[in-house]
């Protein structure tokens, strides 16, 4: 998997947020998902272009009709810009090796147009200029955001080269 290591579990793909996307992604019916779809399904598509500050509620209902919580909208989206390079990369990818404990072999591929690259392009653009600036702040030490913030720049320029 081209993402294990240099990105996912490097803070990216290592959350709560990070298991529940994973849970999502495993409830869909459909192996091919939309990117802009997974943001409405979210309902990340209600921050517009600003992931500073979540807008709540972030989440779905999972095929059991359990409510799951998203809490950090810039959080989901990273692990969503890694997984896209993932497919990108390689075509597809398979959720078991994004979390081999709870996660059965299920390969998914997620599909964006070039406006789902621009969105991400910018809003990565900004997290990585301006880090401290994110809600996510409130649970991660400064040293470690500034980090993150430097894989996602990364990421990033992956991503839209």
């Amino acid at each position: 998997m081209y993402i294990k290591n240099k990105y996912w579990n490097n803070y990216i793909g290592d959350s709560d947020d990070s298991l529940n996307l994973i849970a999502f992604l495993e409830d869909q019916a459909d192996n091919t998902i939309s990117f802009s779809e997974i943001l409405k399904q979210i309902g990340l598509h209600k921050q517009g272009e600003n992931f500073r500050k979540t807008v709540s509620p972030l989440g779905f209902t999972n095929s059991i009709g359990i409510y799951v919580d998203i809490h950090f909208a810039i959080d989901v989206l990273t692990d969503l810009a890694a997984i896209l390079l993932e497919c990108k990369v390689n075509g597809d990818v398979d959720l078991h090796d994004l979390e081999p404990f709870d996660t059965a072999s299920h390969r998914i591929k997620i599909i964006a147009t070039p406006e789902d690259y621009e969105l991400l392009d910018r809003v990565l653009s900004d997290f990585s200029s301006n880090p401290l600036a994110y809600d996510i702040c409130e649970l991660v030490p400064q040293e470690d955001i500034l980090e993150m913030a430097e894989i996602c720049e990364s990421l990033r320029q992956e991503l839209i080269s």
